[in-house]
């Protein structure tokens, strides 16, 4: 069959047109912010709902209640600030801390904001910003328990029990250097004191300055041994993967409230000075 060259070639380049068009438009068809199966970025989520649901734990002086019931501490101050910045409302919600993990897995919460260190395997599931504060693992010990110790290999003893808050890094370190100890784990930083402060147990693996703290509301009763803390540590914003835009507003506000050293006040206010206790 013969074919007009120039009737031929003139379809030929409108096939190829029109199909290389009908690709370029399916990224729009797919991801376009009008489909209907599209859900919104979690950023887009926030601003447009209004509100950040945020997860937090109770540790002082991150985040903890004061005398009328209402939650205060560095991390609620950051968050407060967060929210202030977005232009939205912070909800916050308490978690122990072997149950925040899930719950922002699960998308009870939008983000966490409680202090948490930047671990590798941490990151396998959660997407971290970069550090906004900086602490370490340090270790208080019950006096009388302890007095006859000498060093901290006395505590690395199947008769030594040493207690640290569930799934924390804390954790990990307390079983990593002392691994002849009984370690013994608590759901909450107030149940592992309660154990210590009453002689149940011999020592607290815990995040700076908890161990410093413990020994001004107790003294004679609970000693702080190092002057450096077992591990320097470092904390992020947690929030589920697949959101770069929220992690690039989250990095750039903490290099905005470095810069203007709102973070370094608000650190030295709540971990260095006892103005708030």
């Amino acid at each position: 069959m013969k074919i007009n060259e120039t009737r031929g070639h003139v379809f030929v380049s409108f096939f190829l047109f029109a199909t290389l068009l009908g690709v370029l438009s399916l990224p729009l068809l797919t991801y376009g912010e009008n489909s209907p199966t599209t859900k919104p970025p979690l950023l887009n989520e926030v601003l447009q709902k209004g509100t950040l649901e945020i997860g937090v734990s109770l540790f002082t002086p991150w985040t903890l209640k004061n005398t009328q019931g209402e939650l205060v501490g560095f991390e609620i101050d950051v968050a407060k600030q967060l929210a202030k910045d977005l232009g939205v409302k912070p909800n916050f919600h308490v978690f122990e801390w072997h149950d925040i993990v899930p719950a922002l897995l699960n998308k009870k919460i939008d983000i966490i904001i409680a202090g948490m260190t930047i671990t590798p395997q941490r990151a396998l599931s959660l997407s971290f910003s970069q550090p906004y504060a900086e602490s370490g693992i340090g270790l208080a010990t019950n006096t009388k328990l302890t007095q006859s110790f000498t060093s901290l290999k006395n505590l690395n003893h199947p008769d030594v029990i040493l207690a640290a808050v569930e799934g924390t890094v804390a954790d990990d370190v307390a079983h990593r250097i002392f691994p002849k100890a009984t370690i013994q784990v608590f759901p909450s930083n107030e149940k592992a004191i309660h154990a210590l402060t009453t002689g149940k147990i011999h020592g607290y693996v815990a995040d700076n300055p908890i161990p410093t703290f413990l020994t001004h509301d107790h003294p004679g009763k609970i000693d702080e041994p190092l002057s450096n803390p077992l591990l320097s540590t470092k904390a992020g914003f947690a929030i589920n993967k697949g959101n770069p835009d929220f992690i690039n507003f989250l990095n750039a506000w903490i290099i905005a409230h470095e810069a203007d050293t709102w973070l370094t006040s608000s650190h030295k206010y709540w971990f260095k000075s006892s103005e708030w206790r």
